[in-house]
């Protein structure tokens, strides 16, 4: 987990947690697997979130309750699904200036977004997780992206996970 200060974007606090996997790899079911160790590393963190991005989907998930809706539920903190990739559903084309976006839609329900952070690259999908709607949580995706595909929250995560990110110091916090 990480926290970052809005609006600023700069790294607050970070946490990981380590731990063995007690669910097996199943298709659409990463929550099981991956949750019990967010958590863990959410528990660590001093400060509470106000909004959390995840790397994975919240109701653009075959049973709409994709790992973004699983740590909000559990956490009772507004979460948005921020994926990399499309797990169902489709979209039309979408314009490649920052910012604009097309509605995906699965079953005739919009579900989330194919969103372009940036000119050049593949959208990333944006979908509610717990507690938001879907404006708003293209809104604050868009907020923290810095000139990268991926949102700062998911990209220090993505980081930390891989052990590409030091923790700040409490000097630097000073």
């Amino acid at each position: 987990m990480v926290l970052l200060d809005y609006p600023s974007l700069d790294l607050v606090e970070m946490e990981t947690a380590e731990g063995e996997i007690r669910f097996p790899y199943v298709p659409g079911l990463l929550s099981f697997r991956e949750v019990p160790l967010v958590l863990e590393a959410c528990r660590k963190l001093t400060c509470k979130p106000d909004l959390i991005l995840v790397d994975g989907q919240g109701i653009a998930h075959p049973r709409r309750f994709g790992i973004a809706s699983h740590i909000g539920l559990l956490l009772n903190i507004p979460t948005i699904g921020c994926a990399k990739s499309r797990l169902i559903g489709m979209h039309d084309t979408v314009p490649d200036e920052a910012g604009k976006y097309s509605y995906l839609v699965d079953n005739d329900e919009i579900i989330g977004a194919a969103v372009r952070t940036r000119r050049g690259v593949n959208p990333i999908y944006i979908s509610i997780g717990h507690k938001v709607d879907l404006p708003t949580a293209i809104h604050w995706a868009l907020k923290c992206c810095k000139g990268y595909r991926l949102p700062e929250p998911t990209r220090f995560a993505h980081l930390a996970a891989n052990g590409g990110l030091v923790k700040p110091s409490v000097l630097q916090q000073i």
